[in-house]
């Protein structure tokens, strides 16, 4: 099947991608880059070649991602893959060509971290938004994903934040209070994509009233290798007969799967509920 060219998509996602790399590139070139802290992700081994070795941070995250990208295609699906490069490309740009336009912030590396997190963490909550990344760490964590489908999301980025971290701690920095701000950029960066795509609170729970249940489940399954349960509904005045879709996930997950319900049934009736805990397989195992 020919791949078609939507260009009115491509548009809107060409300017969420620039004013995204924009808040992107100056939260890390403008504040972390002179502050002296470890960064999570791609961006933070990228900070690390760029203190070795001069290479400059956004031809450091390609580099990076070339490799990754291509082990992790067969994972990640073509749409989702094709859009990530489009972002990871812009972002790069931005970051070593606009944001050194612009004053390198020389303060309080207290208040660099938190512009950091703030500026950082809404141009990621953006990217998300439009179901695409900026490449790297995204990549291995959907594709750990794909492989060991127990381990939550959280705790596969945790782990890859916390060894970016870290690294760059031991290996650049060698600083006790840099380790420390750079935990709490990583900390704020998903308070404000959290906050931006949802709420604080990590989980949600859906109810989808459809009369496509089984297309809706198979979606959800495919996207998120989240499980659903299909639950028997009637309408109390209709007297209609309708499926209701049960599904909890992380707030990420939960944006798309509402994209996804509506591009499947725009007649579908869809409540979302915030989840404090959530036990069972994917999820917190009950001890």
């Amino acid at each position: 099947m020919k791949y078609q060219i939507k260009w009115k998509e491509l548009g809107i996602d060409l300017i969420v991608d620039i004013a995204a790399s924009m808040l992107i590139a100056v939260g890390i070139y403008n504040f972390a880059l002179n502050a002296s802290f470890p960064v999570a992700g791609f961006s933070g081994i990228a900070i690390i070649l760029y203190h070795l070795f001069g290479l400059p941070v956004g031809a450091g995250t390609i580099l990076l991602n070339v490799p990754v990208a291509i082990f992790c295609y067969k994972f990640l699906g073509r749409t989702f893959f094709l859009k990530s490069i489009k972002t990871m490309i812009i972002s790069s740009v931005f970051m070593d060509y606009i944001a050194p336009l612009f004053p390198v912030y020389d303060g309080d590396r207290l208040l660099a971290a938190l512009c950091m997190g703030v500026l950082s963490g809404a141009g990621y909550a953006v990217v998300f938004m439009r179901s695409s990344s900026t490449g790297g760490q995204d990549f291995i964590s959907m594709a750990i994903k794909k492989v060991k489908p127990h381990i939550s999301l959280g705790i596969i980025t945790f782990v890859l934040d916390t060894t970016t971290i870290v690294m760059g701690s031991l290996i650049v920095f060698k600083d006790i209070d840099g380790f420390i701000y750079g935990i709490i950029v990583t900390y704020l960066m998903a308070i404000v994509m959290d906050r931006i795509l949802y709420g604080v609170d990590e989980g949600k729970m859906t109810l989808i009233v459809t009369e496509h249940g089984s297309e809706v489940a198979q979606s959800i399954d495919e996207y998120s290798g989240r499980g659903s349960t299909i639950l028997k509904g009637m309408g109390s005045y209709s007297k209609n007969h309708k499926d209701v879709v049960m599904c909890a996930c992380n707030n990420k997950q939960m944006y798309t799967i509402k994209k996804m319900v509506r591009r499947i049934d725009p007649q579908a009736f869809t409540i979302i509920m915030e989840s404090n805990e959530v036990v069972g397989e994917g999820f917190k195992e009950d001890v």
